[in-house]
């Protein structure tokens, strides 16, 4: 009797006990120098998608290419914008007439025309087992 309580009990454990959370890896190429660092906003809904990040990450830059990790997602739709914020001043500059100076991507290199991408041009999945994401700086 007490060996099927525990198995129960065990039993009940594993079945509430979460699923582990997807990892994200941004392979970012372009980069065109070591200094400053990449800024990667993470968005999950197209009601937020350049406005509310769900998660943001800094990652130092390199020249060539940075690979950014993103962990514990839940599986699910997402769209990044990144750019390489070279003279570390925390901000994407941009010119006299609002075009930004510094390099920038979008998940799935989605382009916009004369303003960002639609979050479905940038909507990629995440599944449970993780994915890589691959992104050129312009």
């Amino acid at each position: 009797m007490r060996l099927a309580i525990l198995a129960a009990a065990i039993l009940a454990a594993t079945a509430s006990t979460p699923s582990r959370a997807a990892d994200l890896t941004i392979a970012v190429t372009g980069v065109a120098s070591a200094q400053g660092q990449i800024m990667v906003a993470l968005y999950n809904s197209a009601d937020t998608f350049q406005i509310k990040p769900y998660r943001a990450v800094v990652a130092p830059a390199a020249a060539g290419s940075v690979q950014i990790a993103v962990k514990d997602l839940p599986a699910g739709d997402y769209a990044f914008a990144l750019y390489h914020d070279a003279n570390g001043n925390g901000k994407l500059d941009r010119n006299l007439i609002g075009m930004p100076t510094e390099d920038y991507a979008f998940s799935n290199n989605a382009m916009g025309k004369q303003r960002p991408p639609a979050y479905e041009a940038a909507r990629f999945q995440v599944p449970a087992a993780g994915a890589v994401a691959s992104v050129s700086l312009r």
